[in-house]
């Protein structure tokens, strides 16, 4: 038998995209024939796989699994370039089992769960074997498991959005409904946080201070004193012809000075915000925009955090999520919450049919 070596494995890879574990086994299979072992690939499908590997996959699906004692659920994204193989059958039915195995696994680590044995093979095999069979590279993208005394599920749609809720509290149908209606929240207002306890200083910190940067560029928006003290220092500043404008409005007593960057050039605003940046330690000084800017902070928090979110179901349109579930169950606390959207954060391809005809013509 000849000998595989790690150059003729690399040669391999470098001609055919397949793994370095594949290319090997092709070889000892191939008596070390380079060429044999290209055949091999090609008609295990793993060559073809591993061209298709540098396509952008953003479409695809979440899927969510419960355990039989309702105390375990695992949720998984699998990706795939185009939404027409996220409603395959086929593509479907293997992200399902994907999310069934995820219950199994120690930690949310990807190429540990793709190394977990899988429909007679492993999952990281069984991943390859699908790409070549459907003909679209596939990545799954990431998992994740929660443990919880009572637990509830929801996928969005048609896959594109999964969440799982965990909370501490009686394993109740009412409660069991409640989580569910929160799951929904959570799909539809995508909360960054459960709590603010789970903010830290330095979050919060960075928060306030992108808080009073987007202020500061955006002027008009600033109490009416500070803007007043601003437009008075834009002589020399700003263009003729908007100090002209800013003149004659200021001169009308019935004007809605809401309405003045409608009558300004872009020019104007940038240097009128630039004179706001400029007086950042004055104005961060003053009473009232601090007021202004712990408001707005106020009400980021209460976007971003679920419990403070207003409920969506709220009859008085008042109500926040804490306040819903006290109604439900006051011991009823949660504990963490998982959302998967497909695609997020992943840059797409823009596709442009006419470029891409002139290039192969051209070529």
């Amino acid at each position: 038998m000849a000998q595989v070596t790690a150059q003729l494995v690399k040669e391999l890879r470098e001609m055919t995209g397949a793994g370095m574990m594949d290319c090997k086994k092709a070889l000892v299979e191939a008596d070390g024939d380079l060429d044999q072992a290209v055949e091999i690939l090609r008609e295990k499908g793993l060559s073809k796989a591993a061209k298709k590997a540098g396509r952008i996959a953003a479409m695809g699906l979440v899927k969510v699994a419960l355990s039989d004692d309702g105390k375990t659920a695992a949720i998984v994204e699998v990706n795939s370039e185009t939404d027409f193989v996220a409603k395959n059958d086929e593509f479907i039915s293997f992200v399902e089992g994907l999310a069934k195995l995820a219950l199994e696994t120690e930690s949310n680590d990807i190429e540990a769960f793709k190394a977990m044995p899988f429909e007679g093979a492993t999952v990281g095999e069984t991943l390859t074997a699908k790409i070549a069979k459907i003909g679209e590279n596939m990545s799954i993208r990431r998992i994740d498991k929660v443990l919880g005394e009572a637990l509830a599920t929801y996928i969005h749609g048609d896959g594109n959005i999964g969440v799982i809720v965990a909370a501490n509290g009686a394993d109740s149908d009412d409660n069991k409904v409640a989580l569910k209606n929160i799951a929904m929240q959570v799909a539809a207002m995508n909360p960054q946080y459960v709590s603010r306890e789970e903010i830290s200083d330095d979050e919060l910190a960075n928060l306030r201070k992108i808080t009073l940067e987007s202020a500061l560029n955006d002027p008009f928006s600033l109490p009416k004193q500070i803007l007043n003290e601003l437009l008075d220092k834009v002589e020399g500043v700003w263009a003729k012809e908007d100090l002209s404008i800013l003149a004659e409005k200021r001169a009308d007593k019935g004007f809605n000075f809401n309405y003045l960057p409608n009558f300004l050039s872009e020019e104007a605003k940038t240097k009128l915000a630039g004179l706001a940046i400029a007086a950042k330690l004055e104005i961060s000084n003053n009473k009232i925009f601090t007021g202004l800017v712990d408001g707005r902070v106020k009400k980021e928090l209460k976007e971003i955090c679920l419990l403070d979110q207003t409920y969506v179901r709220a009859e008085d349109g008042k109500q926040t999520v804490a306040d819903y579930l006290k109604t439900v169950d006051e011991s009823l606390s949660l504990t963490k919450v998982i959302r998967f959207e497909v695609g997020e954060g992943i840059e797409k391809k823009e596709e442009d049919f006419a470029a891409e005809v002139a290039a192969q013509l051209n070529a």
